[in-house]
């Protein structure tokens, strides 16, 4: 018997040919092994009417792991960067996370970000706001519903303030062991503040369990 051995595997029609029949099919989509790796859990937009975007109740389906894909974020002002922020049962969690990650710029080299005590993730530098400025990334999340610290991986490409070419590469986790359930983006200004948000889209995905038998 082979090693990863999960049931009666399915009859197929053509011995050694992957094909299946149509119950078969209809079994794996019930679940959720059928259709690709990526199960598309909810989407959205902002504009310059808002400040931020979030997605309450997300994180709660039955994945280990998530993946965000955001892109076409432009800022309403230069320099303006986008935080990301998880959710719990009480809302927006707005302190305790940690992050380290690195920048590389097509003009005046790299370095790193990193903190211990930060009441964000800092997933892109200071952004551009002209035309063509468009910033795009993605990020994993990892362990949010289980009560455990939810971790982060993530990377992004963008122009900042300058138009210089900018990439982000990095990670950190939300340092209490509670479930998460949801997400939020903020556009905040160099100074701190809230800024507006001229585009910005983005999608949340279910990372799904691939059985091989």
């Amino acid at each position: 018997m082979p090693n990863g051995y999960l049931g009666s595997p399915p009859k197929q029609l053509v011995k050694n040919e992957g094909l299946h029949t149509i119950s078969e099919v209809f079994d794996l989509q019930s679940k959720g092994h059928w259709d690709g790796s990526l199960k598309l859990i909810t989407s959205g937009s902002s504009d310059n009417s808002a400040q931020t975007l979030e997605f309450n109740d997300c994180l709660v389906g039955n994945h280990d792991v998530y993946l965000i894909q955001w892109k076409n974020f432009v800022p309403a002002n230069d320099e303006n960067m986008l935080y990301f922020r998880l959710k719990n049962a009480s809302g927006e969690i707005s302190s305790g996370y940690q992050y380290a990650n690195f920048y590389n710029t097509a003009a005046t080299g790299s370095g790193e970000n990193k903190s211990t005590s930060a009441t964000y993730l800092r997933i892109m530098g200071g952004g551009g706001s002209s035309t063509g400025e468009n910033a795009n990334g993605h990020i994993y999340i990892y362990g949010a519903d289980t009560s455990e610290r939810t971790a982060v991986s993530y990377s992004s490409t963008f122009f900042d303030q300058n138009g210089t070419y900018t990439t982000i590469m990095g990670g950190g986790l939300y340092d209490t062991a509670e479930v998460s359930t949801g997400v939020m983006f903020r556009s905040i200004s160099s100074g701190g503040t809230l800024g507006n948000i001229n585009t910005l889209d983005v999608s949340i995905h279910g990372v799904k369990k691939i059985w091989v038998i």
